[in-house]
């Protein structure tokens, strides 16, 4: 059952409960998206008509911020914890690892995804980190191709949002990953 604060439905769940959730997504042979919205991107969706049918449509509505968490016992509707969107990730990596999954990551500065791999194989020994790529570039098409190409269970996409979201939603089915969490 989801919880709705300003317009933006969010999964009633604790962090184990999401957990268990995107572990089972991973195992369907469709992709998935999980969000991880704070006040400012409920903010953002109420200007976004776009932007909120994707949050909506969203697999995976995680309550990434205190303010949502407020927000929601203000109106009547309060949600069982806080999940915010790196300990949730976090939490997914520890399970994942040694299971074989594959990680891809997307986003941020040159550089910055490729370190980002190296210090998620030392935190989650085990961990499969199949491909990283830097969020600037110009044509969807090539990173699309990546992402299939290395064979991506798994994609963390830190465009920051709306631009994550919209991206998953535009291209996540021809990457080929079965679960993509926007995490910018």
């Amino acid at each position: 059952m989801r919880t709705d604060v300003l317009g933006v439905a969010f999964d009633n769940v604790t962090m184990d409960e999401a957990v268990d959730r995107a572990l089972a997504m991973l195992e369907e042979d469709r992709p998935h998206l999980v969000v991880t919205p704070n006040p400012e991107i409920v903010q953002r969706a109420g200007k976004d008509p776009e932007f909120a049918g994707i949050l909506s449509k969203a697999d995976l509505v995680l309550p990434d911020g205190v303010g949502v968490v407020y927000a929601a016992k203000i109106l009547g509707r309060p949600l069982r914890a806080r999940v915010p969107g790196i300990d949730f990730a976090s939490a997914l990596l520890e399970r994942v690892a040694g299971t074989g999954k594959r990680l891809f990551l997307l986003g941020a500065a040159p550089g910055v995804a490729e370190q980002a791999a190296v210090n998620l194989r030392a935190a989650h020994p085990g961990l499969v980190v199949c491909g990283a790529r830097d969020g600037y570039f110009k044509e969807d098409g090539p990173v699309v191709d990546a992402v299939r190409e290395a064979g991506a269970d798994l994609v963390f996409v830190c465009l920051g949002a709306p631009k994550q979201e919209k991206w998953i939603a535009a291209h996540g089915e021809a990457a080929g990953a079965r679960l993509y969490v926007g995490l910018g």
